[in-house]
């Protein structure tokens, strides 16, 4: 592969519910681009981008993969990315470092959820963007109520560029009402300039004429003209075209079959015609290092070398790939370079692109274009390289935060020490699952954005690293507590020849805000002010295990006032004990409780589920604080106990047909209804 300028470059993602035919596209852009001789196919599993052992089991992206397409002079870098929301955090990095999608949409189910989410992100970033309706030639699909769909939900300024030959298995090209040429394509997917055929001249026109008006509202000029009766030329209308798409302004909508490989390169053509390359962009601005101070820097070659890390995968044979966005400058083979994030340097190894899983060896990147290096340590997702004289880190893209556990166990005990390694590995490709060991409940907890992400991970982990799991509930991390005030004695004294034990103490025990206080009160010296230290240790540690159940005890203060010594045997575990007992004996009478942990939750719905959400949290004894709408929907803010919605993540997507998502935190600990208490103890002690 030839080395690109910045100006031959396209970064382009392709986006798209999952099913909508994402990885069939890119196996139809390298048939149709001949860097493939055969295509692949989700069912044989021998697909270009969805190489790995769990995305062939799944038949489905769970990672994204480069797919770097030769067209006309021109690199178009294509991300294949995972359509399932559970791989958002893939989402987002790739997006990060595009400056073009392909929104693709299945011609059978129209606008999904995963269409509806990745279009709002795109918007939201001002990515160009064309979307691509695919699987025309399936049954039952009616193109003009997609097409009015897509513009009812996606937005006006979405307009058909192309209008269908034929329809369902017959469907055999379409009408270019761009440059208003129709092309039909044979068995092998070769097109073929036809007549625009007499009864569609009408339909044509109409869908010809909205363009033409698109094309007028670029500018004054051709606004003028338009309206004076005036021809604009085919050049005009291209370049109002490129102009409009690369501002957000106009949506073109493309359609064909990925698997009949019809309309891929007018796809091609209308990518590298109507998205920007990557000198087009805005300066990028990032931070100095070593000073703090912002810095600039523009697309171009000319530049000091930047770049950001936006994907790590794991390799069992060569380690770490990062695949790098190079913001500026240029990167080659054996360059030295500073890592901003951790102010080391290192220097790179390898440099090549991917095609799925395939290496290929590039001399040098050029500004804007991506590529990947490894055998590099120090680096990882987020990270910014840069060179070493010109310092600069930017801005990392914010990483989820994982909505569901699941405590795991090795299936084997040899393997018990491997699993932190692994996941400490696996951790650098996937930032966004969490491992926590819970130290109270001895569980070690894997925290993902569903269950597929979740399985995602431990496959990854059983692949690479041969150790295999069982999966079980989290134990839920309660408290104890006591309700009433009571004061309650405590004597230790032990005799056993020689020197004896001897402790002696009254403490008073009640309710408080702060996790554990403690106080004196003593007068006349009963207790010697050196054992009071013994007294509050003896406390902590017989905290540690609750009298119902075993749970920490919390929110009591203990404030010793009296009691007695010996001049010879007490000493230090007296008192410690003393301080026990008087604990043990005070919970008799001091209303001892549960108490369990509180989640503060953010839950973002569409408006027509608001009223199921609400009413299923008040089931799970939730309590709804308010509402505000979102950039996404309704956000319900909530809190509800953590026991309550240990599988929310699950129960939320079928609520709300996979569109709702949430945030959660940890605010407080409260009481258990008296009701569940027994359960709460019988379940822990068994």
């Amino acid at each position: 592969m030839r080395v690109y300028q910045t100006n031959e470059i396209r970064n382009i993602a392709l986006l798209g519910h999952l099913g909508s035919g994402k990885t069939t596209l890119a196996e139809a852009l390298l048939y149709a681009s001949k860097q493939i001789n055969l295509k692949g196919s989700i069912e044989t599993r021998n697909t270009v981008s969805d190489y790995m052992d769990e995305e062939k089991n799944k038949q489905g992206s769970l990672s994204t993969s480069l797919i770097p397409i030769e067209w006309k002079n021109l690199k178009l870098n294509f991300l294949d990315i995972p359509g399932t929301e559970e791989f958002d955090n893939e989402l987002k990095q790739a997006v990060s470092v595009v400056k073009g999608a392909v929104l693709v949409v299945d011609a059978n189910r129209g606008i999904e959820v995963g269409t509806e989410r990745q279009w709002q992100l795109i918007r939201k970033m001002n990515i160009p963007a064309v979307i691509f309706i695919n699987k025309m030639d399936k049954e039952n699909v009616n193109f003009e109520e997609v097409l009015g769909k897509i513009r009812d939900e996606l937005g006006r300024n979405a307009i058909p560029f192309l209008w269908p030959i034929g329809k369902e298995e017959d469907f055999s090209g379409y009408v270019n009402c761009v440059s208003m040429k129709a092309y039909k394509y044979d068995d092998k997917g070769i097109p073929e300039e036809v007549e625009i055929w007499e009864e569609k001249q009408e339909k044509i026109a109409s869908v010809r004429e909205m363009i033409l008006e698109a094309v007028a509202e670029t500018s004054e000029e051709l606004l003028d003209k338009y309206f004076g009766g005036e021809e604009i030329s085919q050049e005009e209308i291209n370049d109002a075209l490129a102009g409009g798409i690369k501002k957000g302004e106009l949506i073109p909508i493309i359609i064909g079959s990925s698997l009949k490989n019809i309309g891929i390169p007018t796809l091609l053509d209308m990518l590298s015609e109507f998205l920007p390359a990557p000198s087009e962009l805005k300066p990028l601005t990032g931070t100095n290092p070593k000073t703090d101070q912002e810095v600039i820097r523009k697309t171009s070659s000319d530049e000091p070398f930047s770049a950001y890390v936006f994907k790590t995968v794991i390799d069992p044979f060569v380690g770490a790939i990062n695949l790098i966005k190079v913001n500026s400058g240029t990167i080659k083979t054996a360059q030295d370079i500073y890592i901003g994030n951790t102010g080391k340097a290192e220097r790179v190894g390898a440099l090549f692109t991917m095609v799925g899983k395939k290496q290929v060896p590039l001399e040098v990147a050029n500004a804007g274009d991506i590529c990947a290096v490894s055998k590099l340590d120090g680096i990882q997702t987020n990270f910014t390289i840069s060179d070493p004289r010109n310092p600069i880190v930017y801005q990392p893209v914010e990483v989820l935060k994982p909505t569901i556990y699941v405590a795991i166990t090795p299936k084997r005990r040899q393997d018990e020490d491997r699993i932190s390694v692994a996941l400490t590995r696996l951790n650098i490709e996937d930032p966004s699952f969490e491992t926590i060991r819970n130290k109270e409940t001895n569980q070690l907890l894997l925290g993902g954005l569903g269950m597929t992400h979740i399985n995602y991970v431990l496959d990854r982990m059983k692949t690479l690293y041969k150790v295999d799991v069982e999966q079980e509930e989290p134990k839920v991390v309660y408290r104890e507590t006591i309700k009433r005030k009571v004061e309650a004695e405590g004597k230790h004294r032990k005799q056993s020849g020689g020197a004896g034990q001897f402790g002696h103490v009254w403490i008073r025990f009640q309710p408080t805000e702060e996790l554990f206080e403690f106080d004196e009160e003593v007068f006349g010296g009963a207790v010697p002010r050196n054992f009071f230290p013994a007294v509050e240790k003896g406390l902590i540690e017989t905290f540690e295990k609750g009298p119902l159940a075993g749970f920490p005890v919390i929110n009591v203060k203990a404030t010793l006032y009296d009691g007695s010594y010996h001049s010879v045997d007490s000493n230090e575990i007296s008192f410690k004990m003393a301080a026990a007992l008087a604990f043990r004996k005070a919970v008799e009478t001091a209303d001892p409780t549960i108490l369990e942990p509180i989640l503060k939750m953010d839950i973002t719905v569409k408006e027509q589920y608001v009223g199921d959400v609400m009413g299923d949290m008040n089931k799970r004894r939730g309590r709804v604080l308010g509402m505000k709408q979102g950039e996404e929907g309704q956000i319900i803010e909530v809190e509800v106990p953590e026991s309550e919605v240990l599988s929310y993540t699950i129960d939320l997507k079928a609520m709300t047909q996979g569109s709702g998502s949430f945030q959660r935190e940890f605010v407080r600990y409260e009481e258990v209804p008296g009701n569940l208490i027994p359960g709460v103890i019988k379940k822990y002690k068994e």
